[in-house]
């Protein structure tokens, strides 16, 4: 399933949804953000650093473990009322996998990701 930014607009302080972004911390924060010419995170959003699902080996994680940290994040929102973004997309898909590894129902793709979110300066951006 997709989310797109009208979508994520109307989720913004609502707390039946939840906006997870899976960039670096930095990069979520605002402090370092190599790409896009705006730093910082859709207001709202949790982060969830893609990196932090896989093992050292480049694996996922056990799905348990996966499944209690994703648990944690969702807070009792459904999985559908979820949605993953990154800078571009591309990182966001992995974090639907990760919570399919985990067992969980798959949340929503914002495929525009944080690179589409800034192309309008009506979204608000937080730091």
């Amino acid at each position: 399933m997709e989310a797109d930014a009208a979508d994520l607009m109307q989720w913004i302080g609502d707390p039946a949804h939840r906006i997870i972004d899976v960039r670096s911390h930095e990069r979520y924060r605002g402090e370092n953000e190599p790409i896009d010419p705006v730093a910082g995170h859709i207001p709202g959003a949790v982060n969830a650093f893609y990196g932090n699902y896989l093992t050292p080996e480049g694996y996922f994680r056990p799905p348990g473990e996966l499944r209690r940290s994703f648990q944690e994040i969702l807070d009792g929102i459904p999985a559908d009322q979820t949605a993953f973004y990154c800078g571009s997309g591309v990182t966001a898909a992995l974090g639907i996998l990760a919570m399919a590894h985990a067992g969980l129902n798959l949340p929503r793709l914002y495929a525009g990701s944080w690179s589409e979110w800034i192309t309008d300066p009506e979204r608000p951006v937080e730091t």
